[in-house]
């Protein structure tokens, strides 16, 4: 038992309106770093430190003045997603989806208070790691749209630390960014008898951030034939004038000459060019399968396709010695695609001298996928995609760290996005910004996959759900006798009950 937690007593001796008030200031304060962590382009450094503030106004304050602060900073938190959120749903389902989120904070925070203030030992500092990796495996698990924005992703840019990934999927990496603010806040609020719980979690993230490096020393510099990714953000709908369809498909073409003529071997298109009736879908498919024989090149472009069956969204990938396309029909739908039909094959075909796979844009959020087509063989995955400009970079640097986890190569051509070009350490070799016409072009070599052992698929998953399974127990355990918290001892002192 450590002893360092002393009553909660933050702004205890102010009276009741000025403590009110400089409640709600750190509240709200506490919310600021949140902000710039919780969004779809969150500044990776700060998410290391940004929890902190709430973890320790729960820690020093009392349990229902914890609470409302909890909800508070986590609300302002979450509200740097409403601009993006509204390009997806009306704003009665984004402010359901904002308190949903904020529920799960208000969820997370009280059990970690009520664990260490309950216990005082130096094993809590687990408790909010644990519980954070635990909802965020269910949520991959069973939401539509599975842990979009996941904090874990944050850490894409940073090579050293995004390494953890391939040992321990997502739920490694979220645990290990969790526990360095449980740790200071422990340190912080508790004094030196956390000193060791603290030491053990600094070692832990510096120990990962090294091994990483070590790791990525190694990688190999792209040495593949070159690749060329293009984008036109113009979509082709049915209110689009013909003239106007016509030009944007020839601007496809010549992209796709010009990049051949650079020397480009394969070439990828973005998601849903356009949506065609099946008459239309034929006759696309044909002259883009001659462009792919006269050009030499293996070409991938995404078309939606609406015939009496239903709406699918596919990819086709053709041959450079004209045969039919492979296609594939996307896995995962986007909001606005509910009403399109799931596919649930997978597509991994020898191209360009690699075994490559086909998926499209948020199939790609989803590790189970990912892991899928790492299990399959894929050394390099093909992705066209559509983004939502706001998503650019969550969208890519989501499917980045599934490179990570399975050791493939990425290329993935983004409408309203990013062209991007990762390798299987997950570094960005590549990248540029998608625009309307003429659009825009990437041409790079192609990245080299690193062979992963055979448990790495399963190693992640495996502790997500040990996450769960320990993380439900604490949810219950140190709940206060007769409804009320139980006093945490003050150095050397008596318990003393904490006020409601």
């Amino acid at each position: 038992m450590l002893p360092g937690l002393s009553e909660p007593a933050l702004f205890a001796g102010s009276p009741p309106l000025h403590r009110r008030l400089l409640q709600l200031a750190a509240a709200l304060g506490a919310g600021l770093p949140l902000y710039w962590v919780l969004g779809p382009q969150p500044a990776g450094w700060l998410a290391w430190l940004a929890p902190l503030p709430v973890l320790l106004l729960a820690l020093r304050s009392a349990r229902r003045d914890a609470a409302w602060m909890t909800l508070l900073a986590a609300v302002v938190g979450l509200s740097s997603n409403v601009a993006y959120f509204r390009l997806l749903m009306p704003l009665p389902a984004v402010l359901a989806v904002i308190a949903a989120k904020a529920l799960l904070w208000l969820l997370v925070v009280p059990a970690t208070r009520r664990l260490v203030l309950r216990y005082r030992a130096g094993w809590t500092v687990l408790a909010y790691p644990l519980l954070w990796v635990a909802i965020d495996t269910l949520m991959a698990a069973f939401l539509q749209d599975g842990n979009w924005g996941s904090l874990a992703y944050s850490q894409a840019d940073y090579v050293p630390v995004l390494q953890v990934a391939a040992l321990a999927g997502v739920p490694g990496l979220l645990f290990l960014l969790c526990l360095l603010p449980s740790a200071l806040a422990l340190l912080l609020a508790g004094g030196r008898a956390y000193a060791p719980a603290a030491a053990a979690s600094l070692l832990l993230a510096v120990t990962a951030s090294a091994a990483g490096a070590w790791r990525v020393q190694d990688a190999r510099a792209p040495d593949g034939p070159l690749a060329g990714l293009v984008a036109i953000d113009d979509f082709i709908g049915p209110a689009t004038p013909p003239a106007q369809a016509q030009a944007v498909w020839d601007q496809y073409a010549r992209h796709v000459a010009q990049l051949a003529g650079q020397g480009a071997r394969l070439v990828l298109l973005p998601e849903k060019i356009a949506v065609l009736a099946p008459a239309q879908a034929a006759a696309v498919q044909q002259r883009f399968q001659a462009l792919a024989r006269s050009t030499g090149v293996w070409l991938t472009l995404g078309v939606g396709v609406q015939d009496a069956a239903g709406r699918r969204n596919l990819a086709w990938l053709f041959a450079p010695d004209g045969t039919a396309p492979v296609s594939y029909q996307k896995h995962h739908l986007a909001p606005p695609e509910r009403d399109f039909l799931a596919g649930n094959a997978y597509a991994v075909l020898p191209v360009a001298g690699r075994a490559m796979g086909l998926a499209i844009c948020k199939d790609m959020h989803f590790a189970a996928l990912g892991q899928a087509y790492g299990a399959a063989g894929a050394g390099v995955m093909l992705v066209p995609a559509w983004d939502f400009q706001r998503d650019a970079w969550m969208g890519a640097r989501m499917t980045v760290v599934r490179g990570v986890e399975n050791g493939y190569a990425v290329l993935r051509a983004a409408r309203e996005g990013l062209l991007t070009v990762s390798d299987a350490h997950g570094r960005v070799l590549a990248e540029r910004a998608s625009s309307a016409m003429p659009g825009t072009t990437l041409l790079a070599p192609l990245p080299a996959s690193v062979p992963v052992a055979p448990w790495a698929g399963w190693l992640g998953p495996l502790f997500g759900w040990l996450c769960v399974a320990l993380g439900l127990p604490l949810l219950f355990m140190g709940r206060w006798r007769a409804g009320r918290d139980a006093a945490p001892h003050s150095a050397g002192g008596p318990a003393a009950p904490v006020s409601r």
